[in-house]
């Protein structure tokens, strides 16, 4: 039965989490957190933290993980192939439909559309994390770790895996 909740906790943000990896990220958290809870908030961002300073998809390697933390090595099988798998095949189909009516004013109209959606759940994450970051370790820990992560990726132009990577050491030394 666990190998069966693990899959459709996979399958479904892989089928409807439109726009790559970080549109499926709340969507895995919804079903990792909220619905079966095998992580708390905290533990789901650590797990994307570390998933983010990894090269490679989001999405795999947090599947990857999730489902050897819940069902073993199967459980990572599951989980991978419940990410990969449909969504290989839909794209597959999906591209050959959109290739054939791609000047067509109702596929432009639907990517107007799925960008705001994508915004929005994004946003919904990030206050989520701020949140889960304010109880934890306060507000000023919070505005200080979230300024310099803005400096060091907007103004230095530091790659995000290195930012990432300095803020897992100063949670680990400091916090």
């Amino acid at each position: 039965m666990i190998y069966l909740q693990i899959f459709f906790a996979f399958f479904y943000p892989g089928i409807l989490g439109y726009g790559g990896g970080p549109s499926t990220i709340p969507l895995i958290e919804h079903e990792v957190v909220e619905k079966y809870g095998w992580m708390t908030t905290t533990e789901f961002s650590e797990v994307l933290a570390f998933g983010n300073a990894l090269p490679g998809p989001i999405a795999t390697k947090m599947a990857g993980f999730i489902g050897y933390e819940v069902g073993g090595v199967f459980g990572a099988i599951v989980a991978l192939f419940a990410t990969v798998g449909p969504s290989l095949l839909l794209m597959l189909i999906l591209l050959n439909i959109l290739y054939r009516y791609r000047n067509s004013p109702r596929v432009k109209r639907l990517s107007s559309f799925v960008l705001p959606a994508i915004a929005i759940l994004l946003a919904e994450m990030t206050f989520d994390f701020f949140h889960t970051s304010y109880d934890a370790t306060g507000l000023i820990a919070t505005i200080v770790l979230l300024v310099c992560a803005y400096v060091a990726l907007e103004k230095m132009k530091i790659h995000p895996a290195f930012v990432i990577m300095g803020g897992l050491v100063v949670g680990g030394i400091f916090l």
